[in-house]
């Protein structure tokens, strides 16, 4: 399990990180503010996802 959780934090913080770089990209070169909104929204879904990941991670070592 503990490899597992090697993988699966950086990715889902990797994730997190790709989404929000891509809804300030956006932003700035003054592209679609729906789309914006969607990657936004997606952004904080992915970040309790992250959040629950690295929790469990955690939980599952014994710290």
């Amino acid at each position: 399990m503990d490899t597992f959780f090697r993988f699966a934090v950086p990715i889902a913080v990797g994730v997190v990180g790709i989404v929000l770089l891509a809804g300030l990209r956006n932003m700035m070169r003054g592209g679609n503010p729906n789309l914006s909104q969607k990657l936004m929204r997606w952004r904080v879904a992915l970040q309790f996802l992250a959040i629950v990941v690295i929790m469990a991670a955690i939980w599952f070592r014994g710290g």
